[in-house]
């Protein structure tokens, strides 16, 4: 079977949504996944966006989250801060999972979405947290869209928008954050996860025909290769689920970068 990058992507960040998860996710790869994993891995996982739709039937694919399509059949359609409410709440007793972005990525899983450069001198602006911050600081499993370069990966954020590990270890918890952070970071080339005790970023996956010392190459700081395996390619039925029925008008499988 022939596949894109942003195919693999897509399906490996699906496989990890499970049914029963409350699955929240903005706009673009990340909504993909999510609609995804619904229709191929997880029909009974419940994704909501923070526009307010709840558990939508998701017939159609929306552009964005503030596209229509969103509020179509869903159980609840409510406002901003209840949404964001219903993300933390405990008494669900399921798997809360957030699937976001961002401009660059540290060793431990913290973000930048917000700028390149320095607060005085700013090389580039990007469009902020958003729901991101609360995502990363209050969902019990994150799971985050990179693509794979040394510019993206680098030892230290321009910015943190959005936490990951902070600095490792016990210091998420330190900061009253939820004590489970960043599980995943999937790229165009392979997994990355976290060490269980140091929280470091290692390499979990590799996509077929890519080798982990390629992975290497491409991130800003050493990751421990090791361990990694291979991922599971795409079969016919997943891709054919995908292109026809999760994204059969190429809204965003055909757009340009991830």
């Amino acid at each position: 079977m022939t596949y894109s990058s942003k195919e693999i992507m897509v399906l490996a960040a699906a496989r990890q949504i499970k049914n029963k998860d409350i699955v929240f996710c903005g706009t673009g790869i990340s909504m993909l996944a999510a609609v995804a994993a619904k229709h191929i891995y997880a029909p009974d996982c419940m994704i909501f966006f923070e526009t307010g739709a709840i558990d939508s039937k998701l017939e159609k694919l929306p552009l964005a989250v503030s596209d229509s399509r969103v509020m179509y059949g869903a159980q609840v359609f409510c406002s901003l801060i209840d949404s964001f409410c219903f993300m933390q709440n405990r008494k669900t007793g399921s798997n809360i999972v957030g699937i976001i972005g961002a401009a660059q990525i540290d060793p431990f899983g913290n973000l930048n979405s917000t700028m390149i450069g320095n607060y005085q001198d700013t090389k580039a602006r990007f469009p902020g947290s958003g729901g991101a911050c609360d995502v990363a600081s209050f969902v019990d499993t994150n799971i985050i869209f990179m693509k794979l370069e040394k510019r993206k990966f680098v030892k230290i954020l321009d910015y943190m928008t959005s936490p990951g590990w902070l600095t490792g270890f016990d210091s998420r918890q330190k900061q009253g954050l939820m004590t489970r952070g960043p599980s995943a970071v999937v790229t165009d080339m392979g997994i990355m996860g976290f060490e269980k005790e140091s929280k470091h970023m290692v390499l979990k996956e590799v996509y077929p025909g890519i080798d982990p010392e390629t992975i290497q190459e491409n991130v800003g700081f050493k990751i421990d290769i090791s361990k990694a395996t291979q991922t599971l390619p795409p079969n016919s039925r997943e891709l054919k689920i995908l292109r026809e029925k999760t994204d059969p008008e190429r809204l965003i499988l055909t757009k340009g970068d991830i």
